[in-house]
């Protein structure tokens, strides 16, 4: 399709592909020396063949053995634990049957850890969650370092886990790879319902009992979490940047539209190998233009803040040099087009019957925010993806153009008429550094927030002095010393029930940290992912209760009303943080807590991957 493209967003791009010239180009040697026109397994030794196929069935065995079929590495996330991945311990069974029958043959190629960011919000493991994504593309790297596959298929949905899988596929960058969701649970218990009951309870109003009954009600099922979080970010994500098939991120899980897209996923992947005449190695898919499409898609969607480390550290690995200026300035041309929670009470069921992906890919591209001319694993061009799949009664599956209009403006709107003209997060500057912050979620008046500071080193000081009636006032929250420097850079969503109920008291209340709060970010106005960190000797670390603090979303700004003489004398604070880091295996970590990058480079331990 002829499209014109929005000259700021065609600006941004040739910045960006200026700027990573050097890193990309070495990326693109690297994997082309790696790619080649036979199975590479044909180049190992007959030992070293004979232990890759030694546990296969005859018939796969005797496939492997000629050599000529292609070969389909499943890199895993199950487990049984997180309701997301569950559904996954029938996949490999499908895609084996689904490979064999298309003449190929797929094996189980390696686990990867997934955790569940749910189970561990406000426990000591959360301080693991942020590092799971670098273990988990180093796990991947292992599963594929056999050397016997000539495409991938990954599974895998949750908050660090699709991020961490990207980042293990593109050091295999020669191969092709196809991301293979499970989908959402159904709805269950209303999010914003959810939400209420739990500040009843932080004011003692309800008892645990009624609590667990209600988020039981809420996290049901099989299936993504249904609130617009990390985990349905990465799944936008994912069919945003053509790794998907098209409409398959939103379909629910154990259904026989979902078995479908899995199979013919499997498909696929055996016809875009190097034997074929459609080779796609995701190395050279995923460019600096597809990257783009994914940040215009976190904006457009209001989706997690989280992606603004994932999204640098994923390009990183393609040789791509991504800034926290380009998220800025593509938001300033984006708009708002989704209402999910928390920045709605939909969920994502809801916002899938609405129009979903198709829909917003199909008004973003007619707006010129995406760029169309891109190759995915479906094909070239992004306009394949405006189709959304179905099955016909004979269990044929087929895909349809998406609706032409939203099926509910409260949840889902055109370029026409968005919810805002800018996108759903906003990167912050001034004298305490950077940060960003989710606007999509909060109410316009509260998009400038002037304040005294409270200062507190960690969201379990900050429930006590909430539980003391000591958070009086208009008041500026900054929870300091919880980068990725000093305990991995925790997610801090203790923080949001008792900020919530001073909020709705009428008070000012905003939250300044160097700490993680991702896409279940509330109605509090919260600048996140302040860097440099306190640890590392940011400003951050030298703000005292009563500095008067000013969040301002609109312009872009935090900033410090303190005079400049007295700023300049005073010391760093310090912080004991050996409580951090032993136990429930931090211990291990203290490598990666030592070598880790900044907030805006990522938080990586692969800091110079793309060197």
């Amino acid at each position: 399709m002829s499209q014109q493209i929005h000259p700021e967003l065609d600006a941004i791009t040739k910045r960006i592909i200026a700027r990573s010239t050097a890193t990309r180009s070495r990326y693109l040697a690297r994997i082309k020396q790696a790619a080649s026109a036979r199975p590479k397994r044909q180049s190992l030794g007959c030992a070293n063949q004979a232990h890759g196929f030694a546990a296969c069935g005859p018939q796969d065995k005797q496939n492997l053995r000629a050599g000529e079929v292609s070969n389909i590495g499943i890199v895993t996330a199950y487990n049984d634990m997180l309701s997301a991945h569950q559904p996954y311990e029938r996949f490999p069974a499908l895609i084996r049957d689904a490979a064999r029958a298309a003449g190929g043959v797929a094996q189980v190629a390696g686990g990867v850890p997934a955790m569940c960011d749910g189970v561990t919000q406000g426990e000591a493991g959360m301080e693991l969650s942020l590092f799971s994504r670098d273990v988990i593309a180093l796990s991947t790297a292992v599963a594929l370092s056999h050397q016997t596959f000539d495409a991938a298929l990954f599974l895998g949905i949750c908050d660090k886990i699709v991020p961490g899988l990207v980042m293990g596929a593109l050091s295999f960058g020669h191969l092709p790879a196809i991301f293979v969701p499970s989908g959402p649970m159904t709805s269950g218990l209303p999010n914003d319902e959810k939400s209420k009951i739990r500040q009843l309870f932080t004011e003692g109003k309800i008892d645990r009992a009624t609590l667990l009954e209600a988020e039981s009600q809420s996290y049901h099922g099989p299936g993504t979490c249904t609130f617009y979080g990390t985990a349905n970010t990465n799944q936008m994500m994912m069919e945003m940047m053509g790794l998907h098939l098209p409409g398959a991120a939103f379909v629910n899980p154990n259904t026989p539209l979902r078995d479908a897209l899995t199979i013919e996923a499997t498909k696929r992947a055996l016809a875009i190998t190097a034997a074929g005449n459609d080779y796609t190695p995701v190395g050279e898919m995923l460019d600096e233009r597809v990257f783009v499409n994914g940040i215009v898609g976190l904006h457009a969607t209001g989706g997690s803040t989280n992606h603004t480390l994932h999204i640098v550290a994923m390009a990183a690995a393609a040789g791509i040099k991504l800034t926290w200026d380009d998220f800025a300035d593509l938001a300033s041309i984006t708009p708002l087009l989704c209402r999910i929670y928390p920045s709605g009470s939909a969920d994502v069921n809801h916002f899938h019957a609405a129009g979903g992906m198709g829909f917003v890919i199909r008004e973003l591209l007619a707006a010129g925010l995406l760029h169309e001319d891109v190759k995915t694993i479906w094909g070239q061009g992004l306009a394949r993806y405006t189709q959304e799949p179905g099955l016909q009664p004979d269990g044929t599956l087929v895909w349809r153009d998406a609706a032409d209009g939203s099926g509910d403006q409260a949840v889902l709107r055109g370029v026409a008429a968005p919810f805002q003209t800018t996108g759903g997060l906003r990167v912050l500057d001034g004298d305490l550094g950077r940060a960003v912050i989710k606007t999509s979620a909060i109410k316009p008046e509260r998009h400038i927030i002037e304040a005294p500071a409270r200062i507190f080193h960690s969201q379990e000081d900050v429930q006590d002095a909430f539980k003391a009636g000591s958070l009086t006032g208009d008041i500026v929250v900054v929870v300091r010393f919880q980068g990725p420097r000093a305990n991995g850079m925790p997610e801090l969503h203790k923080l949001m029930p008792p900020l919530g109920i001073l909020q709705d008291r009428g008070q000012k209340v905003a939250l300044v940290t160097d700490g993680r709060l991702s896409g279940a970010s509330g109605k509090v106005p919260a600048a996140i992912h302040v860097t440099p960190e306190a640890a590392d000797g940011g400003a951050i670390g030298k703000i005292r209760d009563g500095d008067i603090i000013r969040i301002d979303a609109v312009e872009g700004h935090l900033t410090l009303l303190v005079d400049p003489a007295e700023w300049a004398a005073r010391p760093q604070a310090t912080c004991d943080l050996s409580s951090s880091h032993h136990g429930v295996g931090r211990e291990l970590f203290a490598g990666f807590r030592s070598q880790v990058s900044r907030a805006d480079c990522g938080a990586t331990i692969f800091a110079e991957i793309a060197a």
